[in-house]
């Protein structure tokens, strides 16, 4: 079962770039056009006059006019842009000289980062659940024998887990979703410390999933129940990594925003609550479904085992509101295990009856 993260919980932050890119290159100024020729001779006399007083006043000196610039600014073509050049509006010069277009650089916008693997926050319509052909690869999982012991259980609920990640990661991968391996915790004691609050071992918490942490307190295992039947502590395992899945996918924000609208504990809630774990039931399925008779440790009692033990577990049993009742708490796992078809864990477009 999995509690809420702490509020806000909204979508991941993602990276903006400065999008006030600056005037860039002056445009280049306009040509003159040729002098009417009826003109010529009296401009040409002007010219000449003021050359011979231009000659007298400064003697051809660039220096002694105090204000003389160059004529390099009357060129047709936007200049090239010197990089350690400094404009006028970077340093509230106003004189001349760092006005002229050879002195202007373009800003440009800094450069992003491309993004990488993003969650994607979406519930019915979400991309994972959408091909009805896409499943779990079939494949061998290794696992060492079950004791009921808390060693033997580490031992067993960690090789597990890397069975767990070789399924799940390719296939979220597949669809550029952040996938990372969810850190594994062996708590002993009646309750345990989580990013999500203190939580005590029950009924109704045999394992645990918050915010990439999986929790499995062997004392919530109820071995003394179940015995030595590692079918039903596996299928107990891919649950809670089921809600990882949907952790890593986007979809665990999705609903506890949705969540949070409503009310926790409003009926809209709930409901939200019994997709969310019926889906993580779903998920279960799927992995088991995927690799029993693979020539792995998952044999066919393991998963017969497994199968028969879904009718037991539920609000029925837990008296909470927050999971399903027991028969769809059992007919979602069937559906993952079955078939192994993701899209039949589409929960958030199931009718208000089949997630009662």
């Amino acid at each position: 079962m999995t509690q809420p993260p702490p509020w806000p919980y909204g979508p991941p932050p993602h990276p903006d770039g400065d999008g006030t890119g600056g005037p860039g290159f002056p445009p280049p100024r306009n040509r003159r056009g040729p002098l009417i020729v009826a003109s010529l001779g009296g401009a040409t006399l002007l010219v000449l006059s003021l050359i011979v007083v231009f000659t007298l006043a400064g003697g051809g000196d660039p220096s002694a006019g105090g204000n003389y610039t160059p004529n390099a600014a009357t060129s047709s073509r936007p200049p090239s842009a010197p990089s350690t050049a400094t404009t006028a509006e970077s340093t509230g010069s106003s004189s001349p000289a760092s006005t002229t277009a050879s002195t202007l650089p373009p800003r440009r916008s800094a450069p992003v980062a491309a993004p990488g693997p993003q969650k994607i926050l979406k519930l019915a319509d979400h991309p994972i659940l959408q091909n009805p052909d896409e499943g779990l690869q079939n494949l061998a999982c290794a696992l060492p024998p079950w004791q009921s012991n808390p060693a033997a259980a580490e031992r067993f609920f960690s090789a597990a887990t890397r069975c767990l990640d070789a399924a799940w990661g390719p296939f979220l991968r597949a669809y550029n979703l952040p996938f990372v391996s969810p850190k594994l915790h062996f708590p002993s004691g009646p309750n345990f410390r989580t990013p999500c609050g203190t939580i005590d071992v029950g009924i109704a918490t045999a394992a645990y999933y918050c915010e990439n942490n999986l929790y499995v307190p062997f004392a919530g295992l109820q071995t003394d129940q179940y015995g030595d039947n590692p079918g039903v502590y596996l299928a107990l395992l891919a649950h809670e990594y089921g809600h990882h899945v949907q952790e890593v996918a986007g979809i665990m924000d999705a609903v506890w925003q949705r969540i949070y609208a409503v009310g926790q504990h409003s009926p809209k809630g709930l409901e939200l609550s019994r997709r969310k774990e019926l889906q993580a039931q779903c998920f279960s399925g799927m992995f088991l479904g995927s690799h029993v008779d693979q020539g792995g440790s998952i044999s066919r009692d393991m998963y017969e085992k497994a199968w028969y033990d879904q009718e037991t577990r539920g609000d029925d049993t837990s008296g909470t509101h927050d999971h399903g009742s027991n028969a769809n708490y059992a007919a979602w796992w069937r559906a993952g295990a079955y078939d192994n078809r993701i899209a039949d864990c589409n929960t958030f477009a199931a009718a208000p009856a089949d997630v009662a």
